[in-house]
């Protein structure tokens, strides 16, 4: 066993004992904290609340005004952000936590120990680097339903998650959970749904690491793809769709699909039908753009790989272009580990970085990243904002990002449901 292995393996069962015994001993992360001197960021666009105070009463937020206007507790715990800039915390809502790739470097027959692990490990890495909740879009043999109970029952930190299961596709497609005909895609979506699914994701079209078929292709049936979107909305369950097609995009929409992931060579006309129908798109830019070279060269990607992310990549950001300019709702996500290093910051707010440069202001792309993708997942109620009675996941930066979105590089503090994970003097932050 690698030493750094090793290493996660004890830090990670140290940190289940730790959690269980105090589950056992009937304490939960709960108390009352006040950030003070912090300015709150709006994101809606208005006037920030300058020297700020925060309360925070078990994971959520109670009150937020000037300093002036907030008492705080004397039994309260004081954290000072002087000067810093509070956000909510981000949200990546297309993550693979146990990505495997085309390389030199890929997992081959991995054990299921093994992908939980990778995954764990992933998650607080992500949670680390201020991504607070995700949302997974294609995992390994149910694998993703244990993670996020664990996270959950406090007995791992990790990102709030949401989750689509396995992948499900026609056979020959891209993905792994393989179908044929309709009634196989009623079953492949219910048994997602019995393990806990909150999203369906289908591959309604060929993907860049796939060695065969083309990117564009429709490989789904009419019948296969109505069936399954059908199924899970009458269990009250969203569907996205790994795409790269207009032609495989216009049958989803007619059938009522919620989503689309990457849109690499989607249209105008089906952007704007997506704008009209509140259909998603999850653009992945970050992945088809030169700042990901380093990333696939880190895992030895082969040529036949890298020239496919080359001739997507043109097309990619163009369809980004579009989409912003139209109006089509947009939801950030990497596709890329949250916390994976690229261009000098992490995928994830390389992402935002990118939907900048495409067109957005820098508050639309921290909303992307936020509230929107809050309602994207229907819980926009509970997280994306910093509001009375939101969950208390907040970041700090060095100045505000609505006027530069490069600011999130700075994230120097992060906090979920009230539990301080990266703390303002922590000689990693930043």
């Amino acid at each position: 066993m690698p030493s750094n292995r090793k290493t996660t393996v004890q830090r990670l069962l140290a940190g289940a004992s730790a959690a269980a015994a105090l589950l056992a001993a009937g304490h939960a992360f709960a108390g009352t904290v006040a950030l003070t001197g912090g300015n709150v960021v709006d994101i809606d666009g208005k006037t920030p609340i300058l020297n700020a105070v925060v309360l925070i009463e078990d994971e959520k937020i109670a009150a937020i005004g000037p300093a002036a206007s907030i008492e705080i507790p004397a039994d309260a715990e004081v954290i000072a952000l002087p000067g810093k800039w509070l956000i909510p915390g981000l949200m990546n809502m297309h993550v693979h936590l146990a990505l495997n790739l085309p390389g030199a470097s890929r997992v081959h027959d991995e054990s299921r120990e093994s992908i939980a692990l990778r995954m764990l490990d992933n998650a607080q890495k992500s949670l680390q680097t201020g991504v607070t909740t995700i949302r997974l879009t294609g995992a390994q043999e149910g694998i993703d339903f244990t993670v996020k109970k664990m996270i959950d029952s406090g007995a791992f930190d990790g990102p709030r998650i949401h989750t689509a299961g396995t992948s499900i596709v026609p056979t020959g497609g891209h993905g792994s959970y393989e179908i044929n005909g309709a009634a196989e895609a009623s079953r492949a979506v219910r048994e997602q749904i019995k393990l806990g699914a909150t999203w369906i994701k289908l591959g309604i079209s060929g993907g860049i690491s796939d060695t065969h078929g083309d990117i564009a292709a429709s490989p789904f049936t009419d019948d296969e793809l109505r069936t399954a979107i059908e199924v899970a909305h009458r269990n009250g369950v969203q569907v996205t769709g790994h795409n790269g097609s207009p032609i495989a995009a216009e049958v989803a929409i007619d059938a009522g699909i919620d989503a689309f992931e990457h849109g690499y060579y989607l249209t105008p006309p089906v952007l704007t039908r997506m704008k009209e129908e509140g259909v998603w798109l999850v653009p992945t830019i970050v992945v088809t753009q030169p700042g990901a070279r380093e990333f696939y060269q880190k895992i030895g990607s082969p040529d036949w790989y890298l020239d496919r992310v080359e001739t997507a990549g043109k097309t990619h950001f163009k369809t980004l272009q579009d989409a912003i300019r139209i109006g089509t709702p947009i939801a950030l996500g990497s596709d890329q580990y949250p916390w994976e290093p690229n261009s000098g910051t992490t995928a994830t707010i390389r992402e935002a970085e990118l939907y900048v440069q495409a067109g957005m202001t820098p508050l639309e792309a921290l909303r992307a990243g936020t509230i929107e993708s809050a309602r994207m997942l229907e819980v926009d109620d509970e997280v994306g904002a910093l509001r009375p009675g939101y969950y208390a996941d907040i970041l700090a930066v060095d100045a505000d990002p609505t006027k530069d979105i490069s600011a999130l590089r700075t994230i120097g503090f992060v906090m979920k449901g009230g539990k301080t994970i990266v703390a303002a003097d922590d000689p990693a932050a930043n």
